[in-house]
């Protein structure tokens, strides 16, 4: 059950006109949940920096509250605020199923490894109730496609069932994010989602289904997470994952007044190094935006963290994920129904 939060929302740049409280007390903010008609459910991804083509999105907005999330400015896009609406406004596709189903149809498509999902998290937990990764699962079980997921929610072993369809017929992959190992901190920056340890529980699940999953260090926090770096993947390794990553944090547009502003409210001893830090990998700034850049950083710390990374990956034995199989098949019905209709057509 998810407590409320207090609004607090970056200036969105995208408006001309905003709302300043006279006792500078803003109302609290219920969970509010709105529907996108959109016409097609595939986002194609355009950036070097991604090793995916394909990402499906049933959810914009992410009720985990993660307060360094890059999506965040994506919700300026939609007329909301980046902090407490990204957080409480979420935007749901009740569609998506069926627009996949439709995309798969089309001669163009061509089985590539779908990405549930590449902005927020598609586990989140207005899932638990509205079951669109689930129906989207169902739709990828269908016609074999293979699927790649991230997330950091425990609801994803509900559908252990479906993945193990994946695995057995197309291929499947599973990325955790494990932010943080103390849960102090972790509750303190990102509030809503899982605890490090059922996370980790997930993990040891998703590996005794004989799912391929690997853990995601990310962000990698200076002075913050980077100290929990070792006992993540050490925990990961020890209940299954066979793969790590790790990326360094930035902080794009508003989702650094986001960040900067829940860091000195909850850890306001850590913020001013951390700050800092984040600044020295990213020269000068809070987010470098060029391609090739973005995911990394610069400067002995960061070049520091990421050796530790390798390392200790490296000692601990990880390696990388199964290549996706060439799966892809539609299903015999589905071509039948579209001859039949013809026939009936041409003869009517």
């Amino acid at each position: 059950m998810l407590r409320p939060l207090t609004q607090s929302n970056p200036h969105n740049r995208w408006q001309s006109a905003r709302v300043e409280y006279d006792l500078g007390e803003a109302p609290q903010q219920s969970l509010q949940v709105y529907v996108d008609d959109t016409a097609s459910i595939l986002a194609e991804n355009q950036s070097p920096d991604i090793p995916f083509r394909f990402s499906l999105n049933p959810y914009r907005g992410c009720a985990h509250g993660c307060a360094y999330c890059y999506a965040r400015p994506s919700h300026e896009y939609l007329g909301f605020g980046s902090g407490t609406d990204f957080e409480r406004k979420i935007v749901t596709k009740p569609r998506a199923a069926e627009l996949l189903r439709t995309a798969f149809e089309r001669d163009s498509w061509q089985g590539d490894c779908l990405m549930l999902s590449g902005n927020t998290d598609c586990y989140q937990p207005l899932e638990a109730e509205l079951e669109i990764t689930r129906q989207c699962l169902e739709v990828c079980v269908e016609y074999r496609n293979p699927v790649h997921l991230i997330t950091k929610s425990a609801l994803i072993e509900r559908d252990l069932d479906l993945l193990r369809q994946l695995n057995e017929h197309a291929s499947v992959g599973v990325t955790l994010s494990v932010t943080f190992w103390d849960p102090d901190v972790a509750r303190a920056i990102e509030p809503y989602a899982p605890t490090p340890a059922r996370r980790i529980e997930t993990i040891r699940r998703l590996a005794l289904a004989n799912i391929s999953v690997a853990v995601n260090v990310a962000p990698l926090i200076p002075g913050l997470s980077d100290r929990d770096l070792i006992q993540i993947l050490q925990a990961a390794r020890d209940a299954g994952a066979i793969s790590a990553n790790a990326i360094l944090l930035r902080l794009p547009g508003s989702t650094a007044t986001v960040f900067s502003d829940r860091l000195r409210e909850a850890l306001p001893t850590r913020a001013d190094k951390t700050l800092a830090l984040t600044r020295e990998m990213h020269g000068g700034r809070l987010n470098d935006p060029r391609f090739h850049s973005r995911m990394s950083g610069e400067g002995c710390y960061a070049a520091a963290l990421v050796a530790m990374f390798e390392s200790t990956a490296n000692r601990l034995g990880f390696g990388e994920l199964p290549s996706p199989r060439d799966t892809f098949c539609r299903p015999r019905s589905t071509r039948q129904l579209e001859l039949f209709d013809h026939t009936v057509n041409d003869s009517s």
